[in-house]
């Protein structure tokens, strides 16, 4: 692989995750790195030193990204060097958990009982925030496994989910 498409495409996810998810850069860029890499683990100085960057603002998007379940760290016997890999479930993090939606959706009633007294249209919003999040909350296990059984069914391994 030529370093400068690699160097680009990382700039592109850490664009991504920055604007959609409000990630520091570095962690997109250590997203997208994990995504191409060969091997698909790393130590955080090799990750370091291809992304161009420190080794302290590696380990803090490593562990940003531990703390949403989007990367995992492990360390072969033997050896002193924490490997660095995607954890390829781990997007459920990022809008497929269910318990997210009701956590939102109970927020939001707990808000809406706080207005209990308040015009509608003031109460609209919140009680738009409760309905979808009650829904995506009840929606998103089927969806997955329909995912999972696509999956399956073009012959890919079942899919663990990690916790």
């Amino acid at each position: 692989m030529d370093r400068d498409h690699v160097l680009i495409f990382t700039d592109h996810v850490g664009r991504f995750y920055a604007e959609r998810y409000g990630f520091a850069p570095v962690a997109g860029r250590l997203i997208g790195y994990l995504y191409v890499c060969d091997p698909a683990q790393q130590s955080i100085n090799e990750i370091a030193d291809f992304l161009l960057t420190s080794r302290s603002a590696i380990n803090n998007a490593v562990k940003l990204l531990e703390t949403q379940k989007l990367v995992h760290r492990s360390r072969p016997a033997g050896t002193r060097a924490d490997l660095i890999g995607l954890n390829p479930l781990g997007w459920e993090n990022l809008g497929f958990d269910p318990e997210e939606y009701r956590e939102m959706a109970r927020l939001a009633r707990e808000g809406l009982e706080l207005l209990h007294a308040a015009a509608p249209e003031r109460r609209e919003a919140l009680e738009i925030v409760v309905s979808l999040n009650e829904f995506l909350a009840q929606r998103l296990p089927q969806l997955y496994e329909e995912w999972s059984a696509a999956h399956q069914a073009r012959g890919d391994a079942r899919p663990r989910r990690k916790s």
